[in-house]
C-alpha cells in the first residue's frame, strides 16, 4: 500500500546561490503565447489530455473517409505529433540507417518542411514493443525540444523551429535501457524540464530554454521507470509530479526544491499524472497494479486506492470524475473524491495509446488501429463509432482545431513490411 516514507532517501538538488541567481534572471524570458488551436506538447496545452470542447472532429472516419491529408513517416516512432502555428512536428527513428530525427510538416497540406537528424548510430537494444522515438516534442514557439536515448545516455536537444537547426544539446543522465524510453519534455516559464529514470540512477532536471544551461537537477533512485514530468497547478501552486521508483514526488518547477515526497506508486509507472484540483491520481503496473488518489497538499494522505491495471494509457479527469482505459481494453469511471466506481464497460483489444477528451466525447485507439469514439459522463457510456485506421497504433492522437492527427502504421500480413503514416482527419 502507499504510505509515508519509512526509510531515509536523499534527493539531491543542484541548486546553489549562483544557480538560483541565474534562475531569477532568466524568469524574465516569457513563453510565447500558443494559438488557441495549437497543441504544443505532450497531452496538450493544459497537459491533461483534454482538447477544447467547442470543436467537432469527425466521429466516423477511415483511411478513405474524412481524410484531409496523409503523409508517410520514415522509420518508427510512438510519440505524438505536436501542432504549433503552421507546423506539425514529430520524432522518428530509422533502425536501418540508425538515425533519430525530428520531422516538421506543413499543417495545411502535410508536405515536409524540414527534417533534422539529431543522432546517428548508438541504438541500444530495446523491448520489441518500444521504439527509439517514443517521446513527444515540446515547442515554445521559437525552439523545438526533443528527448532521445542514444548510446548509454539520455539527451535533450533544442532545434530552431524555422529550419530545424540545432541550438543546443545537453545530457540528462546516463541511461540503461530496460524496456525503452518515452519521457517527454515540459516547458515552464524560462525552463524546459526533462527526466530519465533508469537503473543506473537518472535525474529530473531543468535547462534554460534559450542556451541549455542547467538550472537545477534532482537525482533519482536507481530503478527503471517511464513517466514524463508533468506540471500541474494543485493546491494553489504549480508542481512538477513524478511517479514511480516507489515514490510519488512533488518538485518546485522553478528551483528543483522537493516540496513533498512519499513512498508508493509501485516501481514502474508510465502514465502521466492528472488532477481534479485537490488530489493527484497515480497509476502503475509493475510489480503491482494500482490506481491511487493522493492529497496534493503535502499531507501525504492516500485518499483512496484500488488494484486496477492502468499501466500505459494515461487517465482523464472531468467534473469530479476520473476516467481510465485499462491496458486490457476496459473503460472505467470513478468518483475522483471517493474512488467509488460509477460504471465499467469493455471496448476490447489492448491499449498503449492514451485517450483524448473533446467535450463529452472520448477518442481512444487500440494497438490494432481501432479508433473508438464514445460519449461518457458519470452515469452513462455510449459508444458512438468504431473506426479502423492502419493496423498498428501506439501513439496518442492529437486533436485540435476540429482535426485529429493520428500516427498509425500499416503492417503487411506476414509482418515483414511496416510503414508509418500521419493522418490529418477533418470534416469534409
Amino acid at each position: 500500500m502507499l504510505g509515508d516514507m519509512t526509510s531515509h532517501r536523499r534527493i539531491a538538488t543542484g541548486a546553489t546561490p549562483f544557480v538560483s541567481l541565474i534562475t531569477l534572471l532568466v524568469l524574465q524570458i516569457p513563453v510565447p503565447d500558443a494559438r488557441a488551436d495549437d497543441w504544443p506538447w505532450w497531452r496538450g496545452p493544459d497537459r491533461n489530455g483534454i482538447a477544447k470542447a467547442d470543436q467537432m472532429p469527425p466521429v466516423k472516419f477511415s483511411a478513405k473517409e474524412s481524410v484531409k491529408w496523409v503523409t508517410p513517416i520514415p522509420g518508427r516512432g510512438h510519440g505524438s505529433a505536436i501542432l504549433v502555428g503552421d507546423n506539425v512536428i514529430l520524432q522518428a527513428a530509422d533502425e536501418i540507417t540508425q538515425t533519430q530525427s525530428v520531422i516538421c510538416l506543413d499543417r495545411k497540406s502535410g508536405k515536409p518542411k524540414w527534417t533534422k537528424e539529431v543522432h546517428r548510430g548508438g541504438f541500444p537494444k530495446t523491448n520489441s514493443k518500444a521504439s527509439h522515438a517514443s517521446s513527444t516534442p515540446a515547442c515554445d514557439g521559437e525552439r523545438v525540444f526533443v528527448n532521445f536515448v542514444n548510446g548509454d545516455s539520455a539527451y535533450t536537444t533544442a532545434l530552431n523551429l524555422q529550419d530545424g537547426e540545432q541550438v543546443w544539446q545537453k545530457k540528462i543522465s546516463g541511461y540503461v535501457v530496460h524496456q525503452g524510453y518515452g519521457s517527454s519534455p515540459a516547458i515552464y516559464q524560462s525552463l524546459v524540464i526533462v527526466s530519465a529514470d533508469n537503473k543506473s540512477g537518472g535525474a529530473v532536471c531543468a535547462f534554460n530554454r534559450t542556451d541549455g544551461n542547467e538550472v537545477w537537477r534532482v537525482e533519482r533512485p536507481k530503478t527503471a521507470n517511464y513517466p514524463s514530468p508533468i506540471i500541474l497547478n494543485v493546491g494553489g501552486k504549480d508542481q512538477v509530479f513524478m511517479t514511480g521508483c516507489e515514490l510519488v514526488s512533488s518538485i518546485d518547477p522553478l528551483t528543483g526544491e522537493k516540496l513533498w515526497e512519499m513512498e508508493g506508486a509501485t516501481t514502474e509507472c508510465v502514465t502521466s499524472t492528472v488532477t481534479d484540483g485537490e488530489r493527484i491520481f497515480t497509476s502503475g503496473g509493475y510489480p503491482k497494479n494500482h490506481v491511487a488518489a493522493i492529497a496534493a497538499d503535502g499531507s501525504k494522505k492516500v485518499v483512496w486506492e484500488n488494484i486496477s491495471r492502468v499501466y500505459v494509457p494515461s487517465m482523464l479527469v472531468k467534473d469530479g470524475y476520473l476516467y481510465a482505459i485499462m491496458d486490457g481494453g476496459v473503460v472505467v469511471c470513478w468518483n475522483s473524491a471517493t474512488g467509488e466506481r460509477m460504471w465499467k464497460e469493455r471496448l476490447g483489444g489492448t491499449f498503449s495509446s492514451s485517450p483524448v477528451m473533446v467535450g463529452d466525447r472520448f477518442y481512444a485507439a487500440s494497438e490494432t488501429g481501432e479508433f473508438f469514439v464514445f460519449k461518457a459522463d458519470d452515469k452513462n457510456f455510449e459508444l458512438l463509432a468504431t473506426n479502423q485506421l492502419g493496423n498498428e497504433v501506439m501513439a496518442t492522437p492529437t486533436i485540435c482545431d476540429g482535426q485529429i492527427f493520428a500516427r498509425v502504421a500499416v503492417r503487411s500480413e506476414g509482418g515483414n513490411e511496416r510503414q508509418e503514416f500521419l493522418y490529418c482527419i477533418g470534416a469534409e
